[in-house]
């Protein structure tokens, strides 16, 4: 069975999935529920929730689900993924290359970080502050521009200054670029104005130009850079705050 509230603000379209999901689910719940959405929005943003008692896809359904997907290639944002079901959670993470859009898996008891993830801009920055362990965490989502700079400048360089030495985590999994110059000299300037105090930098990601990134800056630290796989990040927080 698929169950819709139908379309949120933000072009939000929230899909529940249980029991064993049929090709009928989709012809009279799934599909009029996005073709009605895009008929509002030009792009959605997709939460499907897999719930406990979710069984699976019968041979019509898995057909279904195929054609809803090229049929509407272009028309998808992102797409959010909560389940507790292991092999779901296994395909959703093989075939995400596939996907022409970000799509993240969250477990069923993470469904309020799921829609929080949804419904923020794909350029934006987030801060974490530990001053016990004078560390900063730096999440960029999507492609930045310099407002995304501007936004959090104040707080980033308030914190800062108020430590003579820092670790810094710079998470990238869900970086994808920077939307023009202006935002590249933002993001070089943080590192410039504080080279001094940073006493570590992890860099978490997954593209080449990362690892490269990680060289250039240790140039202009009085510390150390290090760069950690996608599926490192525990292992880049061990390293920042080990002795």
């Amino acid at each position: 069975m698929i169950e819709t509230e139908g379309v949120q603000p933000g072009g939000v379209l929230e899909l529940r999935f249980s029991g064993q999901v049929s090709g009928p689910d989709y012809d009279m719940v799934m599909i009029p529920a996005i073709e009605t959405a895009l008929e509002e929005h030009s792009k959605l943003r997709v939460l499907c929730v897999f719930d406990e008692g979710f069984e699976g896809y019968d041979l019509e359904a898995a057909w279904d689900d195929a054609r809803v997907g090229l049929r509407h290639w272009n028309a998808y944002e992102r797409f959010a993924i909560v389940t507790d079901v292991t092999w779901l959670r296994q395909v959703v993470r093989a075939a995400g290359f596939a996907i022409s859009c970000p799509i993240k898996v969250f477990p069923l008891d993470e469904a309020e970080d799921a829609r929080r993830w949804l419904r923020e801009s794909l350029g934006s920055i987030h801060l974490e502050f530990d001053d016990d362990a004078h560390q900063a965490t730096i999440r960029m989502l999507g492609k930045l521009e310099p407002q995304a700079y501007e936004d959090v400048a104040v707080e980033i360089d308030g914190w800062m200054s108020q430590h003579d030495h820092i670790r810094l985590l710079l998470d990238l999994r869900e970086f994808d670029g920077w939307q023009g110059l202006g935002a590249l000299t933002e993001h070089l300037a943080l590192i410039r104005d504080h080279r001094r105090v940073m006493e570590r930098v992890a860099l978490v990601g997954d593209e080449a130009w990362q690892k490269m990134a990680v060289r250039v800056v240790s140039q202009f630290l009085r510390g150390e850079a290090r760069y950690f796989g996608h599926d490192d990040i525990d292992a880049a927080e061990q390293w920042l705050r080990r002795d």
